[in-house]
């Protein structure tokens, strides 16, 4: 299977956008290599929008920018290829790109073979500029067509933003991610909002096609594209963003400059038993077991017998959750508890039963992990 656990990388969409270009790419490559997040499964590295001409060349064929690529892609390709990483690359469903550079409308079958031959693993289609007459379900089956038959493996990344209630039809349409969203800004308030539009929708990800929510802007602090410096993430948010990723098994795509990114957010997107969680092999999405306004719990079933249990507290005051565990299938008379410790902080907290008590601050998480015991 292509994609048998949610796909990991960099893009470089969030922070550069259309400032791309050749030696970018392969400074970040370097840096997926030395600063560790090959060895954690980071493992794509993307080109999005603007890496092409205006126009398309005589032969039909999407042409490289030769002032940001001047070797070309598939010297890209072999560049990343020989780092031990993959190479993703970006096009749209549409009739430009959102840019409004050359796009695969009616293309999708020459678009598909130029881009085995330039060796790319991993294809971000986008929606903008579509056209009106156009068929979105048809679009994407079209270019997962020209995928299969490009004599290449390509995982295919669909970014249709939440049209057409994707999360019903993408699986069967050949997609291994699906982004369910418009697109994220490097603030508490926006990927808030998308956890909370995706919370009903998580339950049709699993492995093969996962529902993908965006690119992560954990380390940006208000710089790129998509950051706004009047309104920057806190630590404590940023650490909220990434394990919700984690735990609702979303695609974890880098959107930061990891060239540059500070200690704190490093470790973060380094945190192993983060990537655990949002790896695990049966990648069952959280159950919310307590929901009342803006603060959350969560509890998700990971495989060898293990759990999480999380809180989160959306508000801008602080907050007391307390879980009874009969809602988590663990009522206190079948003598069973949790044997947990704190994901982030690695603090014992050991054997609990029959309920669980903490309390958080504003714009704060706890993020438990143990085993089923009887106690």
């Amino acid at each position: 299977m292509l994609a048998n656990r949610p796909p990991m990388g960099w893009n470089s969409w969030n922070t550069f956008g259309e400032n791309i270009d050749e030696k970018l790419i392969i400074e970040t490559v370097d840096m997926m290599v030395e600063k560790g997040y090959k060895d954690l499964g980071y493992e794509y590295v993307i080109i999005d929008d603007c890496w092409a001409l205006r126009e398309r060349g005589k032969d039909g064929r999407l042409v490289p920018d030769p002032e940001k690529f001047p070797h070309g892609m598939k010297y890209i390709a072999d560049y990343i290829h020989s780092k031990g990483l993959k190479f993703g690359m970006y096009s749209c469903a549409g009739i430009m790109t959102c840019a409004k550079y050359p796009s695969s409308y009616g293309h999708e079958y020459t678009d598909a073979k130029t881009f085995a031959e330039w060796e790319v693993d991993y294809l971000k289609y986008d929606f903008c500029n579509f056209p009106i007459s156009g068929n979105g379900k048809n679009a994407y089956l079209t270019m997962s067509m020209a995928l299969r038959s490009c004599g290449r493996d390509i995982l295919f990344a669909a970014c249709n933003w939440g049209t057409d209630e994707p999360w019903k039809w993408m699986r069967s349409v050949g997609a291994h991610i699906y982004r369910s969203t418009g697109d994220i800004n490097d603030t508490f308030v926006s990927f808030r909002d998308i956890i909370y539009s995706q919370e009903n929708n998580f339950s049709m990800s699993a492995p093969g096609c996962y529902n993908d929510i965006d690119m992560l802007t954990v380390g940006m602090y208000g710089k790129g594209l998509v950051g706004f410096e009047d309104n920057v993430c806190t630590d404590d948010e940023y650490l909220m963003q990434f394990s919700l990723w984690c735990l609702y098994g979303a695609p974890l795509i880098m959107g930061g400059d990891i060239r540059k990114i500070d200690g704190f957010c490093k470790d973060l997107l380094q945190n192993k038993e983060l990537i655990e969680i949002d790896q695990d092999p049966e990648c069952r999405p959280p159950i919310i077991v307590h929901n009342w306004q803006d603060v959350r719990g969560l509890f998700k079933i990971l495989s060898n017998n293990e759990y999480v249990l999380a809180f989160y507290n959306y508000t801008k005051n602080n907050n007391i959750f307390t879980i009874p565990f009969t809602d988590l299938g663990i009522p206190y008379n079948s003598g069973m508890g949790l044997d947990l410790h704190d994901v982030v902080t690695g603090e014992k907290i050991g054997f609990v039963k029959d309920f669980y008590n903490t309390d958080l601050k504003s714009h704060t998480c706890k993020i438990l992990r143990g085993k089923l015991i009887n106690g």
